[in-house]
């Protein structure tokens, strides 16, 4: 019956915290395509629509990206198109991918025209209907970056870690169960609801983790001592340091 709860649990949390689309606002466009021996203004059409649907084209050179897109890749949707022609038939599969290379949208078009440009851009058209408006959800935080320096004060939160070995929590007001997705993420649920409390998802930093709170908003949590802290964003713009002891 635990069995039957957690994986139930663990669709639900994908279910929960599942990104669509337009939840984004950056979009990334690759240079060059890499099944078309050219691009045929694909590039230039895919810019032009995604841009009437309010998103925003980040160029190729990262420098030039705005700090939330270039300090956290996981803001940024990743396009690409794909040649999929048949004999008779120009087809693209526009797909559109995610910081972990988990694809957010795909869709297909085909076109009978045969010339290669005007035939791939018919298809790219037609791909391009199933794409949505952006409507971004807030910004995840920058990541925090990966340092080898053993200078650092032994005080430091970071410095201090210790991944738990306990799969129960409590802050003494609730009961959690800390459950592993996968190697890069983990939720913290309570027995009997279908939406967890927290999911936490792995970044460039050992033991320091981007949160979805089970209201939406996105924080920074992190192992300490063997209990789970998170940084609860508070009303005022300031944060509150809530942590889940092991039982």
């Amino acid at each position: 019956m635990k069995k039957v709860f957690i994986f139930t649990l663990a669709i639900c949390s994908t279910i929960a915290f599942g990104q669509k689309m337009s939840d984004y606002k950056y979009v990334s466009i690759p240079d060059k395509f890499q099944t078309f021996n050219d691009n045929f203004g694909l590039d230039g059409l895919l810019a032009k629509a995604l841009k009437g649907k309010k998103y925003e084209i980040l160029p190729a050179n990262k420098d030039l990206w705005p700090a939330e897109a270039k300090n956290n890749a996981c803001n940024v949707l990743n396009a690409d198109v794909i040649n999929d022609k048949s004999l008779f038939t120009n087809k693209v599969i526009l797909q559109f991918k995610d910081c972990n290379n988990k694809l957010i949208l795909e869709s297909k078009g085909r076109s009978n025209i045969k010339e290669f440009e005007e035939g791939y851009q018919d298809a790219l058209q037609q791909a391009l209907m199933k794409t949505t408006i952006s409507n971004p959800v807030a910004m995840l935080p920058a990541q925090v970056p990966n340092t080898d320096n053993t200078s650092q004060s032994s005080n430091s939160t970071v410095s201090a870690s210790v991944a738990p070995t306990s799969s129960n929590f409590s802050n003494g007001k609730v009961d959690l169960q800390k459950i592993q997705l996968d190697e890069n993420q983990f939720i913290l649920a309570k027995a009997g609801d279908s939406v967890p409390f927290a999911i936490f998802i792995t970044t460039s930093k050992k033991d320091v983790f981007i949160v979805k709170l089970a209201n939406k908003m996105t924080t920074i949590g992190y192992f300490e001592n063997g209990n789970i802290v998170i940084d609860i964003p508070q009303n005022d713009g300031k944060y509150s340091k809530e942590v889940f002891t092991s039982k």
